[in-house]
């Protein structure tokens, strides 16, 4: 993986500790399992086009696109990055779709990701959900699991 793509992957990595899973059975007589977050953000399709605009704007965020550059000059690198990121957070949200990448601590061997670096890329997923009106609710699943992964990722 090029340097350049793993700091996005700590979004998506991130995003894989919310342990959401598949509902399992119904609740009682009446009352419907409740929706797994992938469903009610919208599927694979909905994640997709919030993950094209979080990518879009992380390339334009000067702050952090340093780290994307290798990426942004290869439309095949680019395209393998966006899947990657999909597949990630769908699985990360109980959907069907199947990551397979580095741990945490891995990807972001020896990148020297910063805590201000970390803010950063929060920064940008939260204007990319905030632009597609991804309700609150489920920004607060998927944005509360970064803190505590910044350990993992940040000064690696």
């Amino acid at each position: 993986m090029r340097l350049a793509s793993k700091l996005v992957v700590i979004a998506v990595l991130s995003l894989a500790a919310c342990g959401h899973k598949k509902p399992e059975g119904g609740g009682g007589e009446g009352t419907a399992a409740p929706k797994s977050l992938y469903d009610r953000l919208g599927g694979k399709d909905a994640i997709t086009v919030v993950v094209d605009d979080f990518v879009t704007n992380v390339a334009g965020d000067a702050r952090i696109n340093k780290f994307f550059t290798a990426a942004a000059g290869d439309p095949n690198e680019m395209n393998h990055f966006k899947e990657m990121l999909v597949d990630q957070i769908c699985n990360a949200t109980g959907g069907p779709c199947e990551y397979k990448g580095k741990s945490m601590p891995e990807a972001h061997k020896g990148m020297g990701i910063t805590h201000e670096d970390f803010t950063a890329l929060v920064e940008d997923l939260k204007k990319s959900l905030d632009a597609h009106d991804v309700p609150a609710q489920e920004q607060s699943e998927l944005l509360g699991a970064l803190g505590p992964l910044e350990p993992d990722i940040v000064g690696k």
